[in-house]
């Protein structure tokens, strides 16, 4: 049975105040459970039906506790709207220091605070083999739930680091790599060279890259509509343009 209590700081786990004070965040959902058993994610607690432990016994002797509880009593303490058939409350780890330098590929988020984004973009970037994402500290927290279930697993592979942009475009030119950044305005990206070493610099969704930040970068490379009709989208959405930006640098980078 889950306790009263225990719902509560379940509950308590969407605000990011309360995950640093009790220095634990929630993961939902067979896929998430599972890979975050199977990696090096700290599982606290693992609440879970009939029906997962008798398909992981191995497995969920990864988590310190685990209990075994009815899809009701789940229901009662998710956040999700169509709950499954586990739950873990897992130990925030501790703040990730800068690396010495960035991968030969990395994407810097300017403000992007929708979770389902940053989830999106984490999980593009794991599919693309992308392990590092540098964001703005006004980006939203990596270990919001709403972030940790779109990244469908994908947050126990992908290192996310939280710095002023100044520490990283410094970093990336110290290192070689060329900054850029995706504006409206910019160079064709589909008629670019695109280097197989790039920082790519993404803003938020409503507002795009801050003035401050775009001073600083050189290589503007843009989407292109590709359609001439006065009604047309006024933008895309920034999931959908990371997961363009990192296919095309792969696919350059692979050719």
């Amino acid at each position: 049975m889950i306790s009263k209590n225990t719902i509560k700081l379940i509950k308590s786990l969407a605000l990011k105040k309360f995950r640093h004070k009790h220095g634990l965040f929630l993961v939902e959902g067979e896929k998430n459970v599972t890979e975050a058993l199977e990696s090096e994610t700290a599982v606290k607690r693992l609440f879970a039906t009939d029906d997962y432990i008798q398909n992981n016994r191995e497995l969920i002797k990864n988590a310190d506790n685990s209990e075994e509880v009815t899809a009701g009593e789940i229901k009662k303490a998710s956040l999700l709207k169509t709950p499954q058939n586990c739950l873990a409350i897992c130990v925030l780890p501790d703040e990730e220091d800068l690396p010495k330098k960035p991968e030969d590929f990395s994407l810097y988020l300017d403000g992007v605070r929708d979770p389902g984004n940053l989830g999106t973009i984490i999980r593009t970037c794991d599919w693309f083999g992308i392990r590092q994402i540098f964001c703005s500290v006004d980006t939203v927290d990596i270990f919001n739930p709403k972030v940790i279930q779109a990244t469908m697993g994908s947050f126990c592979r992908v290192k996310i680091f939280y710095a002023n942009f100044e520490k990283v475009h410094e970093m990336a030119v110290n290192s070689g790599i060329e900054v850029f950044g995706t504006f409206m305005n910019g160079y064709n990206i589909y008629k670019s060279q695109l280097p197989g070493k790039a920082l790519v610099v993404m803003g938020n969704e409503g507002s795009g890259i801050r003035e401050e930040i775009e001073n600083t970068i050189a290589q503007k490379i843009s989407i292109p509509r590709f359609i001439e009709s006065s009604k047309k989208p006024e933008s895309l959405n920034v999931a959908v343009t990371a997961a363009i930006i990192c296919s095309e640098f792969k696919r350059n980078s692979a050719s």
